[in-house]
């Protein structure tokens, strides 16, 4: 998701094994903390108390928390504003597809866009909730399949 100009991505994959182990952790104190806390906000202090606390709202640590479940798992994250707006090219890299499979979903109606002149933008939200239905329906799809194939005696 390089393509996203606004966007900052976290690669796992640039993790060592003991910052993985470290965002395991950090995600479960947070989760716990949270759990736990009915707070409106949590305040971070260093160990040496060298730097002055830091308060963060709730959201803002539910996020966090997330971000390092991900990275835990070795995902890769980026974050992306919900009302930010995709080119055809950065929609078709978000959905690993090439640009006109997404230009011909656009023409048959199921992704929502705007013209800004000649170009075509897709709001995220939308383009997010589109990826969601379609993995949705690979899922049914396969699902059906092993079905059938269980039916046909064809486990495997």
């Amino acid at each position: 998701m390089t393509a996203l100009k606004r966007g900052r991505r976290l690669p796992a994959a640039d993790m060592t094994p003991e910052e993985t182990e470290m965002a395991r952790i950090a995600q479960r104190c947070i989760g716990e903390a949270l759990d736990r806390s009915r707070a409106a906000s949590i305040k971070l202090v260093s160990d040496d108390g060298d730097l002055p606390p830091v308060e963060l709202p709730t959201q803002a640590l539910r996020l966090i928390g997330e971000v390092l479940g991900a990275l835990s798992q070795r995902q890769s994250v980026t974050v992306v504003s919900a009302d930010r707006e995709m080119s055809t090219i950065e929609a078709a890299n978000y959905l690993n597809v090439s640009r006109p499979f997404v230009t011909r979903e656009i023409q048959a109606g199921r992704l929502p866009h705007r013209m800004v002149g000649t170009h075509r933008r897709i709001p995220f939200d939308e383009l997010h909730a589109y990826k969601e239905r379609m993995r949705g329906e690979r899922k049914e799809a396969l699902e059906r399949l092993a079905d059938d194939a269980r039916e046909l005696g064809l486990d495997y």
